[in-house]
């Protein structure tokens, strides 16, 4: 995570830039705006926003460009849904430029990497889960909690070594070998992570979590 612009075709930067511009469209018109009109809930979006920048801020690296982090959006899209977690993640990401530690050049890439992969990977698991599994607490938070969350970090390891290869910064050997495992540790953490919180949100305010549903995973047991 936390690339930098060097080693990458401006055109590919372009790219980028146009894909998160149509996921600006979408969310702009299909967000549950409503959903933050309530002070609580508005209250609860910012402050995971400033949770996130923290966790960001903690991380480690093997070589320039080439840096660790948690990423916890995971827990934003089953927080907030996809649309108004993305939106987060995107705060998070301008946060993290205005304090230095992202270039304001690769907003697009990062944003792409660390956000929109495992946001829709999250929602992903989500759909299949609602719709293949029993609707059940515990499958709930297995299913896309636990196991969701570290789908999500192995996807974001995976787009983010495809990338690197094809832009010859780093050899598809060396990527296999020395980065993309690291991910698949962290997968383990982001998993917990998500989890723990997730479980502790539905049994204690459930009202925090937008895709959990009361009647289907626990009066209709």
């Amino acid at each position: 995570m936390n690339f930098t612009v060097a080693g990458f075709p401006a055109s590919w930067l372009w790219a980028c830039g146009g894909l998160l511009a149509a996921f600006a469209v979408d969310v702009a018109l299909h967000a549950r705006w409503r959903w933050l009109l309530d002070t609580t809930r508005l209250n609860l979006w910012l402050g995971t926003i400033v949770a996130l920048m923290v966790l960001w801020s903690i991380h480690a690296g093997l070589r320039p460009g080439l840096d660790f982090h948690l990423l916890g959006a995971s827990a934003c899209a089953l927080m907030f849904g996809a649309r108004l977690g993305l939106t987060a993640i995107g705060a998070v990401v301008l946060g993290s430029a205005a304090a230095g530690s992202l270039e304001w050049a690769s907003l697009p890439l990062n944003l792409l990497i660390m956000g929109a992969t495992p946001v829709l990977v999250s929602t992903a698991v989500l759909r299949a889960v609602e719709r293949w599994l029993p609707s059940h607490f515990f499958v709930y938070i297995f299913g896309v909690a636990f196991f969701g969350a570290a789908a999500a970090m192995v996807a974001s390891g995976c787009v983010a070594c495809a990338l690197l290869a094809l832009s010859g910064r780093f050899t598809p050997e060396f990527l296999l070998s020395e980065y993309l495992p690291w991910y698949l540790l962290m997968a383990w953490a982001e998993a917990f992570l998500t989890g723990a919180a997730i479980t502790l949100m539905v049994v204690y305010r459930p009202g925090w979590v937008i895709t959990f549903d009361d009647r289907r995973y626990l009066r209709d047991q």
